[in-house]
């Protein structure tokens, strides 16, 4: 399991690391995003949006009342937010493996939400508060897959 961790002191420095992260998948891929409210996780996921193609006049906001936000762009982005669905049943109804392991990107905010067996490889996004502006962003390579993700990230920086 490989890391990288950089520092992000805006939203906008935020969004650019998932344009960054956008350019890079190829579709099946599973992004985790971990941290407390506030650290960015929806900015994270409005630049990953931005940067594989979703239109402008796409509202991209946190699915935490409706749970799962689809948006078409050069991959389908599955914006998943695990926040308020925590029994094991309300999970199973989203379909969640049909999400995670389709054609398009699925990013799943409180991915720490997830049940351990729908997912062994992943992308694990960890975003920490430093300050008011200021975030740690962790990349996280669980499978190979995911350790090339984070190593062409790091070249990226």
């Amino acid at each position: 399991m490989g890391s990288w961790s950089t520092v992000s002191r805006s939203s906008r420095q935020t969004m650019n690391w998932g344009k960054r992260l956008a350019r890079l998948v190829q579709g099946g891929e599973i992004i985790g995003l971990v941290g407390e409210l506030g650290t960015g996780k929806t900015c994270f996921v409005r630049g990953f949006a931005e940067g594989i193609g979703v239109g402008k006049d796409a509202w991209v906001r946190s699915p935490t009342f409706t749970l799962i936000n689809e948006y078409s762009g050069r991959l389908p982005v599955y914006h998943i937010d695990l926040y308020r669905v925590s029994a094991p049943e309300q999970q199973e109804s989203l379909d969640l493996r049909g999400y995670l392991y389709g054609n398009g990107v699925s990013l799943v905010e409180w991915f720490d939400y997830l049940p351990a067996d729908l997912a062994d490889e992943y992308l694990e996004v960890s975003l920490i508060h430093r300050g008011a502006a200021e975030r740690e962003l962790r990349f996280i390579a669980h499978g190979e897959q995911y350790q090339q993700l984070v190593e062409r990230l790091r070249e990226m920086a």
